[in-house]
C-alpha cells in the first residue's frame, strides 16, 4: 500500500521529498535535506536507522512538527560484545601477543583478569545498560554515571550523576564513554577527566566523537598519564591517515563499526515495519526522538 523512492544523491531527494510523506534515512551527511526543508511539503516522520541522531538534527527540522524516531535498542548488544572485546584485547595484551607473533619473537608474560575489576560506564541508556549487563556477567563490578542520580535503575542499580561520579572515575579500571551528542557533551572527556582517572586504568569510546578531547587524550597516552584507551568513534571520521591517534601508544582505533553486526540489516528493516504498521494505527512510535534533548526516551 505504500510507494517506495530511493534517493541517493541530493538531487534525486530534490526530486522525490515534495511528496514524502515518511523518510527512512541513515546519512544525511550531505546539504540536501537542510537545502531542500521548504519543499518537504507532505513530510511527517523521519525514521532514523542510527541509534545517535546528531546527524539529522538541523534547526528546521527541531522546530518542526515532523516526528523523528531513532534504532534505540538495534545496535546494544554487538556494542557489549565490542566493548568487552576491547576490554579483552587489553586486560589480556593481545596487541603486543599479535606484534610478537609477527616478529616471529616468544614472549612469555603475565597478563590480567577481568574478575572484580571496577567500570564506570558513562551514559545508562539501552546501551550502556546492554554493556553493564555484559560486563557484570563475566565478573566486573560496574557503576553507572548519567544526567541524574537514581537509584532505582533496573541493570545499574543507583545510578550516579555527572557531578558526584569524581570518586568512582579516580577508582574505575575501565572507564567506557556511551554519551550523546549534544552541547552538554562536547569535549566531556577533556584534559581534567583524563588526569582524574587512575594511571593503571583504561578509557573506551563507543558513543560519539564529539564527546572526547582527542588531544587531551593523546597527550595522556603519549605521557602514560593512563594505560591505555579503545576508540570507535572520531571528532572527524574517517579518521585522516596522517592524524597523530593512528600512532598513539596502547590505542586500538576501530572503524566505526562496533555497532554494526551481519544482521543489523535484516533487525532494521523489521523494526521500520513495525513502526510503520504503528503510523498506519495511528498509534505511537516506537524510539521516539526528543529532538530538543537529542535523544529518544526509554
Amino acid at each position: 500500500g505504500h510507494e517506495f523512492v530511493f534517493s541517493n544523491d541530493d538531487e534525486s531527494l530534490k526530486s522525490h521529498l515534495p511528496d514524502a510523506e515518511i523518510i527512512l534515512g541513515w546519512d544525511f551527511r550531505g546539504n540536501g535535506l537542510p537545502t531542500y526543508w521548504h519543499m518537504a511539503r507532505s513530510l511527517k516522520w523521519i525514521q532514523w536507522c542510527g541509534a545517535g541522531v546528531d546527524g539529522v538534527l538541523f534547526p528546521d527540522l527541531v522546530s518542526s512538527d515532523v516526528i523523528l524516531t531513532n534504532a534505540r535498542g538495534l545496535y546494544d548488544r554487538a556494542m557489549a560484545e565490542y566493548a568487552l572485546c576491547f576490554i579483552l584485547m587489553q586486560v589480556k595484551d593481545m596487541q603486543r601477543t599479535l606484534n610478537f607473533q609477527r616478529e616471529h619473537n616468544w614472549q612469555y608474560r603475565l597478563t590480567g583478569k577481568l574478575v572484580g575489576k571496577h567500570v564506570a560506564v558513562y551514559g545508562v541508556g539501552s546501551i550502556g545498560s546492554e554493556i553493564a549487563s555484559v560486563l557484570k556477567a563475566v565478573g566486573m563490578q560496574v557503576t553507572g554515571i548519567g544526567r541524574t542520580a537514581r537509584e532505582d535503575h533496573p541493570v545499574f542499580g543507583e545510578v550516579l550523576d555527572q557531578d558526584s561520579s569524581q570518586d568512582v572515575l579516580s577508582q574505575a579500571d575501565w572507564v567506557v564513554g556511551i554519551l550523546p551528542a549534544t552541547a552538554e557533551t562536547e569535549n566531556y572527556f577533556d584534559a581534567d577527566f583524563f588526569n582524574a582517572m587512575k594511571s593503571t586504568a583504561y578509557f573506551l569510546n563507543l558513543g560519539r566523537g564529539s564527546s572526547v578531547d582527542e588531544a587531551a587524550l593523546l597527550d595522556v597516552l603519549t605521557n602514560a598519564r593512563i594505560a591505555g584507551a579503545a576508540l570507535d568513534v572520531f571528532q572527524n571520521e574517517p579518521l585522516p591517515a596522517d592524524d597523530p591517534l593512528w600512532t598513539a601508544p596502547n590505542l586500538i582505533i576501530s572503524p566505526h563499526m562496533s555497532g554494526d553486526d551481519e544482521d543489523a540489516n535484516t533487525t532494521m528493516f523489521e523494526m521500520f515495519c513495525d513502526n510503520l504498521a504503528r503510523y498506519e494505527r495511528g498509534q505511537p512510535l516506537r524510539n521516539l526522538v526528543d529532538k530538543e534533548r537529542g535523544y529518544a526516551a526509554p
